[in-house]
């Protein structure tokens, strides 16, 4: 049985690879300021219109069975306010303040066999 941080990194080690198949690029991984976190920064080249692209900043939610609820019920307020405060510092170190981006959620269940994923996009606004 995997530990809830072995859990968590086998999920967004699967989120990567299902956004990578969509064509969304993963740019890092567990992005960190102060005692904020991102799981996944990306670049969506088909997410904004006229064919702009965007950063997509995705939380990756991963349990082992849905007894206690939905993964993507987890990402509470507080949690999104979290997201965003290093999502703006994220824009800031990169230089990319005034870029085009969103917020996504991927929200995974595992199976004995597989894993249930749904994605989310913007799942919320700042």
């Amino acid at each position: 049985m995997m530990s809830d941080r072995q859990l968590g990194q086998r999920g967004e080690s699967i989120a990567a690879e299902y956004l990578e198949q969509k064509g969304i690029r993963v740019l890092d991984r567990n992005y960190r300021f102060e005692r904020n976190e991102i799981d996944l920064v990306c670049f969506d080249p088909d997410g904004h219109d006229a064919g702009v692209g965007e950063i997509v900043f995705v939380e990756v939610k991963t349990r082992s069975g849905d007894a206690f609820g939905r993964p993507e019920e987890a990402v509470t307020p507080e949690k999104r306010d979290r997201i965003v405060a290093a999502s703006r510092a994220y824009l800031y170190e990169k230089k990319l303040e005034g870029a085009a981006c969103r917020f996504d959620v991927v929200s995974i269940i595992m199976r004995d066999v597989g894993a249930d994923i749904d994605h989310f996009k913007d799942a919320f606004w700042d």
